[in-house]
């Protein structure tokens, strides 16, 4: 036996020696991102010994800059440690968007409705015509849904009075999953068979369920009022939530095994409301334009939309909407988890010490971390403000290299420059960098998402010039600067002074699916009459892809 002692949690373990410091920090309850599932290829589980105990564990070495350093899912111990986790090993105060913008006026007319019988002295609780249960005495007033944004990457769970339509609490945290398996594809390989489907779908009910807990401490009211449930999240996150094996995603010819549009019994799926609850699954696209683009479609009323519209969501994956005077078509994109700041050497969630906004002006580099603390990492929104700034100021060139710091027209730019491992780093701060391979991350990711914006604007003969809207939405989004992205290309030019951000429309659409049964009749209909193109069997596509890389 072997014991670990983790700083600064201030926590001691017990373990079997030859036990891995990520195996052991998980039986302890703290959280060491490990994006790959311990595969040893993301680096992202870091963490450094207390001085004079490396002989103590073998394996995860690292660099022998950095002596004390080791990968926590590669390095077994076999004798007592003290492990130091890395700053960014915070999934308690990630910085969540929980709004989002909603063109709709709502009309209350949700599915769910109480009746009390006086004689009988009892509650009726119907959805639609069908009776769901009945409680005793007068409940009328107690009349709950809630609306979860199941994201790839975050939770965000709403609470809403059905009988006014006000929003009485709301509640984000890090999807478990993500800590697994940090984007689509990955997921479903992991839940590919029985044991690992199994295991991702109890850590999400299980994250559920602590959401719905807070949230109604949040409100004040208690669970059992809370009827239904709305899952809004893309194809392969509904499958997870509702248990269905997601391999045929991954497989050619990529069919869903649910197609949305219905309801489920809550208690199946072990989801603390009333006993009778319901859960209700928007319809889906495609494999890969999944319930939260239906549920961004239903915010901003794309449908009802005169003249050109670009829908964005942008995040893990790129799906995008365009619409012509209401006529849609839609893809989706792997973009991978750049923007997350996952593959990247500084990257981290959006958490406190974060760099989130950056800027270069006047020869001088002004950096901003969430928290306004000590910059610990860079989260998505900082990547592609430094990545933008640098192409912007030509120290990153056309084709994603960094040009020779001699050469620099900045010598200030210049002068932030140094070199890891023989290659060209820029230091953002001294202990934070972008690196030669993170510019690439970029390029993949902006690529993955411009390559689709030209071929659904090729697909329907349209130039970017033509269009009138572009709304970004999406968590992620909702922090980014127009300016970088145009930058680095993965909006054009002329889409400069026609964007606008939406927010957390996943959520917003989620909402207005519970207040109005009717919104769901509308998209039931719509989603079977929306073009779904595959980027995969598009004429070309590889080589606009290949074009879309450049700066």
């Amino acid at each position: 036996m072997a014991r670990i002692r983790f700083f600064p949690a201030d926590q001691e373990i017990e373990i079997t020696t030859g036990t891995t410091i990520l195996e052991a920090a998980r039986t302890a309850g703290l959280v060491i991102e490990s994006p790959c599932n311990g595969n040893g290829t993301c680096g992202k589980c870091k963490v450094k010994l207390s001085s004079g105990t490396r002989e103590h564990v073998r394996g995860g070495e690292l660099t022998l800059e950095e002596p004390d350093a080791v990968l926590a899912c590669l390095a077994k111990v076999y004798s007592d440690v003290e492990v130091e986790l890395a700053a960014g090993h915070d999934s308690h105060n990630i910085q969540i968007l929980t709004h989002g913008h909603s063109w709709r006026h709502i009309e209350r007319e949700p599915l769910i409705r109480k009746n009390f019988d006086e004689q009988a002295d009892l509650t009726r609780i119907y959805a639609g015509a069908v009776l769901l249960g009945t409680e005793i005495g007068n409940t009328i007033e107690q009349n709950y849904g809630v609306a979860l944004d199941i994201g790839t990457t975050t939770l965000v769970l709403s609470i809403l009075d059905l009988n006014t339509g006000r929003e009485d609490a709301s509640v984000s945290a890090l999807n478990p999953q993500s800590r697994h398996a940090q984007d689509v594809l990955s997921r479903i390989k992991f839940a590919s068979d029985e044991e690992g489907l199994h295991f991702m779908y109890d850590l999400l009910i299980e994250a559920i369920n602590k959401l719905l807990h807070e949230a109604v401490d949040k409100a004040g009211i208690h669970t059992g009022a809370i009827y239904e449930i709305v899952f809004s999240g893309n194809t392969c996150m509904l499958h997870l939530a509702t248990k269905v094996n997601p391999r045929p995603l991954g497989m050619y010819p990529y069919t869903p095994q649910i197609q949305g549009g219905n309801v489920l019994n809550a208690a199946d799926h072990h989801l603390d409301i009333a006993s009778f609850g319901l859960i209700y699954l928007p319809p889906i696209f495609s494999a890969y334009v999944g319930a939260d683009i239906t549920s961004g479609i239903l915010a901003a009323e794309l449908w009802k939309l005169a003249g050109i519209t670009l829908f964005i969501d942008i995040g893990t994956n790129g799906e995008m909407v365009l619409a012509v005077d209401g006529k849609m078509v839609t893809c989706s994109t792997a973009a991978g988890p750049a923007f997350e700041g996952m593959n990247i050497a500084c990257g981290m969630r959006a958490a406190p010490g974060a760099v989130e906004k950056f800027e270069i002006a006047d020869g001088e580099c002004m950096v901003k971390t969430i928290g306004n603390l000590e910059a610990v990492g860079i989260c998505g929104s900082g990547l592609l403000d430094i990545v933008g700034e640098l192409v912007a100021h030509k120290f990153i060139g056309q084709n994603g290299k960094f040009i020779d710091p001699l050469q620099a027209e900045d010598s200030g730019l210049a002068g932030r420059c140094s070199k890891q491992e023989g290659k060209v780093i820029f230091k953002v701060t001294d202990t934070v960098y972008l690196s030669q391979k993170d510019v690439r991350q970029v390029q993949l990711a902006k690529g993955a998402i411009r390559a689709g914006i030209e071929a659904m604007l090729a697909h329907q003969g349209i130039l970017a010039a033509a269009v009138g809207r572009v709304f970004i939405a999406g968590s992620f989004g909702y922090h980014l600067n127009v300016n970088s992205l145009i930058n680095i290309g993965l909006l054009p030019e002329a889409f400069r002074d026609k964007t606008e951000f939406l927010g957390n429309t996943s959520k917003t659409g989620g909402q207005i699916f519970l207040l109005n049964k009717q919104a769901r009749e509308v998209m039931e209909t719509l989603v079977k009459e929306v073009e779904v193109l595959e980027l995969a069997t598009t004429a070309n596509f590889d080589k606009t892809f290949v074009r879309c890389l450049n700066f």
